[in-house]
């Protein structure tokens, strides 16, 4: 693999060790941007001058999704086809300046059309960090390189919801926006001055390949189909949980401090599980891990429809954590082992982008339910099967080497 600047020279081996620090950094404030609806919908949902119902309040996170959807689908291709440096720029630098606009929202109009914009930067940072720090991983260590990259996104999220409880009450629901945008000022500087190529821009015959129709072609078609089922069904599961838990959990008669707890708690057990996880794939294969994850996280799931007395809804809702958002990063990992180089992030993309249908679905799932009274405990049900149906999809993907990595091991079905 060769390692290029783009706008600096020389020092691009040194500056190969910027990669994983600053796409992790980028993934953070992802997860903080993304995780920050959900925090700030309670308050949202009680300010008279919105007039926001659990109805509209999902309209506003699916057009906030849509734009992720959207931003992951064109970032992946033009990734590949432009270099990851200048696509992380792009993307982290329009979903920060946006997300701080959200700030200044004077309705839920205006509100929804910022999201969308934002959401088309956020959907584009995951298929460029993705695909950036696995080709700086050492051999054999994909999937513990994809688990630890995605706990910038939990860490992202823990930090909404620490900081929704201790700013909310004091500064009001906006400030919480303007503290998300904060960090670009010095991360884009850094990026910029240090962050490294990963992979040859526009030389050789891979870089004229068109990188989405390798998704078909060669063998790739059933993987890339299971991929996007299973995708689906992991980010319905993660845009579900974080966007709404804390009302189900109100529903099921807890105060509000406590309900926004249990959504840092959800995502500390999400931290613990992607460390977890990564470990166990390195050493017993991606596909295996990525069955067994959603395997257990539909048990979990199942078992939060129990209401447990005092610290035991707690550890119930870490141990959720723990399998149901690490099974999705599993998949990515699973997704980057499998294609070649020159459509890895493409192939991330395209799971990530249509796995945001899946996104969409959930907050639906959960405001509908919501709406009819029967979140708690049937929507623990619904989460439940949403997770077994990701198992039994992923298992259907065989098995194929990337040219780019004969080392690496993806177990056959």
């Amino acid at each position: 693999m060769t390692t290029e600047s783009a706008g600096t020279s020389g020092g691009a081996g040194a500056r190969a060790g910027w990669a994983a620090p600053l796409c992790w950094s980028a993934v953070a404030l992802e997860g903080f941007d993304l995780v920050v609806l959900g925090v700030v919908l309670p308050s949202l949902l009680r300010d008279p001058s919105w007039g926001l119902n659990p109805a509209s309040a999902s309209l506003i996170s699916v057009v906030g999704l849509v734009g992720v959807m959207v931003g992951a689908l064109a970032a992946g291709p033009l990734t590949d086809r432009f270099g990851r440096r200048s696509m992380l720029l792009v993307t982290v630098t329009s979903f920060s300046v946006l997300t701080l606009l959200c700030a200044f929202a004077p309705g839920p109009v205006l509100f929804g059309v910022l999201r969308f914009l934002a959401g088309l930067g956020l959907g584009g940072v995951l298929p460029v960090a993705i695909a950036m720090v696995n080709e700086f991983a050492r051999s054999g260590r994909g999937g513990s390189a994809t688990t630890v990259l995605m706990t910038g996104y939990h860490v992202g999220a823990v930090l909404t919801s620490l900081l929704g409880i201790l700013v909310i009450p004091s500064l009001g629901w906006r400030a919480m926006f303007v503290i998300g945008a904060l960090p670009v000022l010095v991360l884009v500087p850094l990026i910029w001055l240090r962050l490294p190529e990963s992979i040859p821009v526009e030389r050789g015959p891979a870089a004229r390949r068109n990188p989405i129709a390798t998704l078909f072609h060669g063998g790739y078609l059933r993987a890339t189909l299971a991929f996007w089922v299973t995708s689906f069904m992991g980010l319905l599961l993660v845009y579900g949980l974080n966007t709404w838990l804390p009302e189900i959990m109100r529903s099921a008669g807890y105060a509000l401090g406590a309900a926004l707890a249990l959504l840092l708690v959800l995502n500390v057990g999400a931290i613990v599980g992607l460390l977890l996880a990564g470990r166990v794939a390195d050493k017993i294969g991606v596909r295996t891990s990525t069955i067994a994850w959603f395997t257990a996280a539909a048990l979990f799931l199942a078992l939060l429809s129990i209401k447990l007395p005092g610290v035991g809804v707690y550890v119930s809702v870490l141990l959720a954590g723990v399998f149901v958002f690490s099974s999705q990063v599993l998949v990515y990992a699973y997704v980057s082992q499998y294609y070649p180089a020159e459509a890895r992030a493409t192939a991330i993309g395209s799971a990530s982008g249509v796995g945001r249908l899946g996104a969409i679905c959930g907050p639906v799932v959960g405001g509908t339910l919501l709406s009819a009274g029967l979140a708690y405990p049937w929507g623990f049900y619904a989460f439940a099967v949403v997770a077994a149906i990701g198992a039994a999809s992923v298992s259907v993907v065989g098995r194929i080497r990337s040219a780019d990595t004969p080392d690496r091991r993806v177990e056959t079905a």
